[in-house]
């Protein structure tokens, strides 16, 4: 992290588009969508999961991308490339791409902010109305529909009495 740089957290967002970016390359055409705040999904099933750990001011990313193969015995559905009809591509070709793309946006964020990362990130998710759940805080499971992204990146979700609810952090999924 620098000085001046957005927030740490929305670094999610970035992480998210940029593989969103890589990953289209390579999948033959899939309608590759994200899924808050930075998995990609295929007709809801998994092809893509990124993770974000903070240490002093460093954020470290980690990508996992189903390249070649996918696990079968999930809770939830998951794909590869493969499966989608597109090709195991050599993973340093991959990763290239990745770092690339990965590089680009990251300069979009710090030099312009989270504007045109949440823009772009809107454009590659799920439409809104999807329907998704999480828990709270509280431990308590809600449902709800997809709104979408507040200006600093939490994921806006409509409730069944017609409230919003705010979502900065945790597990949401596709219903």
């Amino acid at each position: 992290m620098r000085p001046g740089d957005p927030p740490a957290p929305t670094l999610a967002l970035v992480a998210a588009v940029a593989v969103h970016e890589a990953v289209a390359a390579f999948a033959g055409g899939a309608d590759v969508r994200i899924k808050w705040p930075n998995d990609l999904t295929v007709a809801g099933a998994k092809l893509s999961g990124t993770l974000l750990e903070r240490l002093d001011d460093c954020v470290v990313v980690g990508f996992g991308v189903n390249l070649a193969e996918h696990p079968d015995a999930t809770m939830r559905p998951a794909t590869s490339l493969p499966a989608l009809g597109a090709g195991a591509p050599d993973p340093a070709q991959f990763l290239e791409a990745l770092a690339q793309c990965f590089a680009r946006w990251l300069a979009r964020w710090r030099g312009e902010g989270i504007a045109p990362i949440r823009a772009a990130w809107l454009d590659a998710a799920h439409p809104p109305g999807t329907a998704l759940s999480t828990h709270t805080a509280s431990g308590a499971w809600i449902e709800g529909l997809f709104e979408g992204l507040d200006e600093n990146g939490a994921l806006r979700l409509r409730l069944a009495d017609g409230t919003a609810h705010v979502i900065h952090a945790g597990d949401v999924f596709l219903i």
